[in-house]
């Protein structure tokens, strides 16, 4: 064994450097002192505070593709005895019978359908009409606008 030939055991790690010389020395990369220098620093982003204070109202979710329009409801020819002859019916007279009822606040969309008779003449104002029912209609001398 020659002394030239002698190897460490253990390779030499050069010591890590600090100070203003060093690569990872004093503020460690982190500049000065506040907030951003501390460890586990979480800053809140300031548009979330904007983001916060409006109404949860962002899009539709996964009901993107089911239409915002109103059901329509069906009234049938027979549920239309309440009525005396001559009168209007439209969609605010049969939320007044409490044959239907509003949604979400609103009058809702009405079609008329041919189940049962109809013996006398009523008039129908933004209503819906299903084909048998307006023969039905029109055969009791009643009118549809």
């Amino acid at each position: 064994m020659q002394s030239h030939t002698i190897s460490r055991k253990t390779p030499h790690y050069k010591s890590m450097q600090v100070g203003r010389g060093g690569t990872r020395g004093k503020t460690s990369g982190r500049g000065t002192k506040g907030q951003n220098a501390r460890a586990g620093r979480k800053k809140r982003p300031e548009i979330r505070d904007t983001i916060k204070r409006l109404p949860k109202l962002r899009g539709r979710g996964k009901n993107s593709n089911k239409t915002i329009e109103l059901e329509v409801r069906a009234v049938n020819l027979s549920k239309l005895s309440v009525f005396s002859a001559g009168q209007t019916i439209s969609p605010q007279s049969l939320v007044a019978q409490k044959i239907v009822s509003r949604v979400h606040g609103l009058d809702p969309k009405i079609k008329i359908l041919g189940s049962g008779d109809v013996t006398i003449a009523l008039t129908f104002v933004s209503c819906s009409v299903s084909e048998s029912a307006r023969k039905k209609i029109e055969a009791a001398g009643g009118k549809i606008e």
